[in-house]
């Protein structure tokens, strides 16, 4: 077994590594970037080094930085959680050359499912269809023009290397095929690095039905039951149950013998999830991502496996703890995912931002797998996934009732959060009925009441008169190494300003959008990726005017009002903040 592990990553999943590896004996290593020096995981490891820089490219996608605290930190073993390097085959390389464990399937495996369109070719070969699309990265508009004639629309396009829904947009006609190519490839250049795309059809209803694998280096491969994560916005999940509602148990079956064949027939070892699409009683493939997914507690709260120690262990070159007849699912499981984002209106717009308060419900069934708490912020640069608020309970019915009642104890305040989304698909009877679908929750659920801020907490007293000495924990860097020292000081000092902790948020472009001023802002901070119009323009209310990227998501703003555009005070590349004017426009 390893003595020290790194986690290349941060946020939730960081420390969820790091409390496997407490568990397990082993000496935790953490990375961290410039705006992450006294985040959760930093905090909870046993070790932390400084990576550089804020954006990921700088810091966690730097792999010069990370291979150089591996060596430093005398890492025997690297786990990259999901995102960032966990489907990246050359970083895998690059671990294993030195000697050091990657958690996870080889390289050559993560280059044929990896890659999006090798993965379709390698689960036809074994028998496993998939979604008609094509086999080829998409060169041109043209092609894409050429598929939906032929096939129809709506079309999928989807980032080659990418998954968890980045990179993929949906065309629903001719006219939307230039733009959306272009965004789908930006935005898999941002979170993978590569921005190759393909296409296939796009189904009207489908549910998204997945299989978790696990698979040894002694030719065994298991199935540990499947989940439903059909309740999405922008193809990105919300949430996720197991076992999946109104699925047949010879479906179940057939679905869990596929993602085996799947795996086995590239050579997979850890743990992998195949994803299928299911609709009219049939399924396709869909993808298969090389990596733990962000929804591995539902599996493991029905099945009682611990994920993150079952790879390890495999990583370690020891067998599955357990055989395909020893793997019982029992009761029910929903998470939902806490995001830092607005879900007012359906937009669940990005929300970056200080937790100036974060209380986590208890009791039983219950579990938070958390990467901030309060006072921690959450940074535009990276993912806004604050938690994971995972129930348990005896039947689906008992489970959503749960997840009620732990919505209701759920208390953020400082950001936006999606809770009242997630309360508003509890209740929903299309959700408890179990017919929703991928395309649900923007067509049909009604968001148009709901506001993810929480009220702020009551100030506190002001005891600026009296000024004890109390203990400060400090952190500081020596050599690119963090450690925490205490220091005995005036109760006052380093605090931050009452007035910076209670500073109004302001004015966003939907309040800009009912007064129709004509100058348009954005709502969160972030970055403009492109410019939509021209001086002098004709746009009508509505019409986008510019895309923001914010939490690696792009946004489209749009204008308020009807007229010409006046001014554009931004270009591409330019850095804004919340209620920031764009454009102007008379």
């Amino acid at each position: 077994m390893f003595d020290k592990l790194l986690i290349a990553n941060r946020g939730e999943i960081a420390v969820r590594v790091i409390r496997a590896c407490r568990e397990m004996g082993i000496s935790s290593v953490a990375v961290y970037s410039d705006l992450d020096r006294d985040a959760m995981h930093v905090r909870a490891a046993d070790e932390a080094y400084a990576l550089g820089g804020q954006t990921a490219a700088e810091s966690y996608l730097n792999t010069e930085a990370i291979l150089d605290v591996i060596e430093r930190s005398g890492a025997t073993a690297v786990h990259p959680g999901y995102g960032f390097y966990s489907e990246n085959a050359d970083f895998a390389r690059s671990i294993t050359s030195r000697g050091v464990t990657f958690i996870g399937p080889p390289p050559e495996a993560i280059e044929v499912m990896g890659d999006k369109i090798s993965a379709r070719l390698a689960a036809g070969r074994v028998g496993v269809a998939g979604v008609p699309g094509t086999n080829e990265v998409i060169s041109s508009p043209d092609e894409v023009a050429a598929f939906g004639a032929e096939h129809g629309y709506p079309v999928a396009i989807k980032a080659a290397y990418g998954g968890g829904g980045r990179g993929m947009k949906v065309v629903g006609g001719p006219d939307e095929i230039e733009a959306a190519l272009a965004s789908a490839q930006r935005e898999a250049v941002a979170f993978f690095g590569r921005g190759e795309c393909y296409m296939e059809r796009y189904l009207t209803w489908p549910r998204h039905i997945e299989m978790q694998v696990m698979a040894d280096g002694h030719g065994n491969a298991v199935w540990l039951g499947e989940r439903d994560c059909s309740a999405q916005r922008r193809h990105q999940k919300l949430v996720e149950e197991s076992p999946a509602p109104l699925l047949d148990d010879a479906v179940r079956k057939a679905m869990g013998d596929a993602a085996v064949a799947v795996a086995l027939g590239c050579g997979y070892t850890n743990a992998g999830t195949v994803e299928f699409l299911y609709q009219d009683s049939d399924f396709y493939y869909l993808e298969m991502n090389t990596r733990l997914q962000v929804e591995h507690p539902v599996t493991e709260m029905v099945t009682g496996i611990d994920l993150v120690r079952e790879q390890i262990r495999v990583a370690a070159g020891e067998p599955l703890s357990f055989t395909q007849a020893e793997v019982t699912c029992v009761g029910h499981a929903i998470e939902a995912r806490i995001n830092a984002e607005d879900p007012a209106g359906g937009r669940f717009l990005p929300s970056p931002g200080t937790l100036t308060a974060l209380r986590v419900p208890d009791g039983f069934g219950i579990r938070w797998d958390g990467g901030y708490e309060s006072g921690d912020t959450v940074s535009q640069y990276y993912d806004n996934l604050i938690g994971k608020l995972v129930v348990w309970g005896s039947d689906r019915d008992t489970a959503i009732a749960r997840m009620q009642r732990a919505l209701g104890e759920l208390r953020v305040v400082g950001v936006a959060t999606t809770a009242a989304a997630h309360e508003a698909i509890m209740a929903a009877d299309d959700f408890r009925a179990g017919t929703h679908s991928t395309k649900w929750v923007e067509e049909q659920l009604d968001l148009s009441d709901v506001s993810g801020k929480a009220d702020a907490p009551p100030d506190a007293p002001d005891d600026s008169d009296e000024l004890p000495r109390v203990r400060r924990d400090i952190v500081v860097e020596v050599d690119g190494k963090r450690f925490s020292v205490s220091a005995w000081v005036p109760e006052t000092a380093g605090a931050a300003p009452a007035a910076a902790a209670a500073r109004p948020r302001r004015a966003t472009s939907a309040a800009a959008a009912s007064g129709g001023s004509g100058r348009v802002t954005v709502p969160m901070q972030g970055t403009i990726v492109k410019v939509l119009v021209e001086m002098g323009q004709e746009v009508a209310a509505g019409e986008g005017v510019v895309v923001l990227e914010a939490m690696k998501m792009e946004n489209s703003i749009n204008a308020d009002r009807s007229g010409t555009v006046d001014e554009i005070k931004v270009a591409p590349g330019d850095t804004v903040g919340a209620g920031d004017v764009v454009v102007v426009i008379s």
